[in-house]
């Protein structure tokens, strides 16, 4: 796959990895210089991707995992808040309903200050979130990810953040992860 190591494979779950592994797992992941090229724009993709992190080839979804994270690998947000798919020879348009991405399991160690918050998407990538990758935890949360690409906290992952904010309630309600605390909106 464009940009992934031979070797690299990621595993069934997080549940069986410490932090360090997961931090290790995402460093491996090179992804292309897509910010470096800047061909001429071709039109559009006939893509898109739906609300809950399907991606769609004129209207019907694509069915093979990695097709979807191949794309995902080339996706780029623009200056003026488009998404496009972008390679060396052209760039093309796709349709984001609401967020590229989606957090589909979170896996935490750590407590309070020193908690550190890993997230898969579904696309496969791993994010730790921290200063470099904030949450937003608003009425709908999000995860950057990379360079104005967002992940939708899905609502199960959500209700784990939460039930770590409950947890650990103190002046603040939010979570702590790699050294930065994420407020819960609407909490004191």
């Amino acid at each position: 796959m464009l940009g992934m190591p031979e070797s690299f494979s990621l595993p069934a779950d997080l549940a069986g990895l410490g932090l360090a592994e997961i931090a290790r797992l995402a460093e491996q992941r090179r992804l292309p210089p897509v910010e470096k090229w800047n061909p001429a724009h071709c039109g559009h993709s006939q893509m898109r991707i739906a609300r809950d992190g399907t991606w769609f080839h004129e209207g019907s979804p694509i069915g093979r995992p990695a097709m979807v994270r191949l794309f995902s690998t080339i996706l780029r947000r623009e200056p003026d808040g488009r998404f496009v798919l972008v390679t060396p020879a052209e760039k093309l348009d796709i349709d984001v309903e609401d967020a590229p991405f989606v957090a589909v399991e979170v896996t935490s160690e750590g407590e309070g200050r020193g908690r550190r918050l890993a997230f898969r998407l579904n696309t496969g990538d791993l994010v730790v979130a921290g200063p470099e990758r904030p949450l937003r935890l608003d009425a709908r949360p999000y995860l950057l990810v990379r360079a104005g690409l967002e992940a939708l906290v899905a609502r199960p992952v959500y209700y784990e953040l939460a039930e770590i904010a409950l947890a650990e309630a103190g002046n603040r309600r939010g979570v702590w992860s790699d050294g930065a605390f994420f407020p819960m909106e609407g909490t004191a």
